[in-house]
């Protein structure tokens, strides 16, 4: 079986590893072709692969493809085309290909970066209640910030001790017992509320377009109307893209 991918630096410029991780792959398998081409080389397809009529398994990556491109791969059987979003494939080329008994492998838009997203998500929120980012940008130039002695050694109700560090004039504290409000109950929403959901918050989200099994799954109440969402959010999370609609 000849086995061939075709990368292009754009492609890499969105996901770094992905072309690397096909050729380690099929490298378990047989002899790979891989081609990584230069930043400014924008040949298409059919100027690339040499004997394209030999090539069984092809994956082409931010190069552009034609028909005309296609044609001479006569015994290609199975095949990934990502290209650049301003360049998507055309529907005569995933025409052709079906028509020529080729399978077309196109990873779903939704799903492969929801875990990394939420975790970004959690740890934001830890951020934002324990102040870790302007407390380490602080003790950069000074240790001052670990003294949680209060200043004169003399203790007062609400202020600094050696037991609180946080700023009282914003919500702060454990996740744990915290009223937390999400906007959406999507991939990235429902599995960041499973996290503050497990720390032990109480979690309600909106999302007049998600299903029950969403909510049910990441332990969050479903909440009706979005104004009452906001009411008495302690941490609000805006899981949403911003589009003209979500504004």
């Amino acid at each position: 079986m000849r086995s061939v991918i075709v990368t292009h630096p754009t492609f890499d410029g969105v996901w770094p590893f992905s072309a690397d991780h096909f050729h380690h792959i099929w490298q378990s398998q047989g002899p790979v072709e891989f081609i990584r081409l230069e930043d400014h080389d924008n040949r298409r397809l059919g100027e690339i692969v040499t004997n394209p009529s030999e090539v069984e398994r092809l994956v082409a990556l931010h190069v552009p493809v034609t028909v005309e491109c296609l044609k001479p791969f006569t015994h290609l059987k199975e095949a990934v085309i990502d290209n650049r979003w301003e360049q998507p494939l055309s529907k005569q080329c995933t025409d052709f290909l079906a028509t020529s008994q080729v399978k077309l492998y196109r990873h779903p838009s939704e799903g492969f970066w929801g875990q990394s997203v939420s975790e970004y998500g959690l740890a934001l929120t830890l951020c934002g209640l324990r102040r870790i980012p302007q407390l380490h940008h602080e003790i950069l130039t000074s240790l001052a910030p670990w003294e949680y002695d209060p200043v004169g050694k003399n203790g007062r109700p609400g202020a600094r001790g050696q037991q609180f560090g946080d700023d009282p004039a914003f919500t702060n504290g454990t996740i744990a017992g915290k009223r937390v409000r999400i906007v959406g109950a999507g991939n990235i929403a429902s599995r960041y509320a499973s996290f503050v959901h497990m720390l032990g918050a109480d979690v309600a989200a909106w999302d007049p377009y998600a299903s029950d099994p969403n909510f049910h799954r990441s332990g969050s109440r479903k909440e009706w109307h979005l104004d009452q969402l906001v009411k008495d959010a302690e941490i609000f999370v805006p899981m949403v893209p911003l589009t003209d609609s979500t504004k």
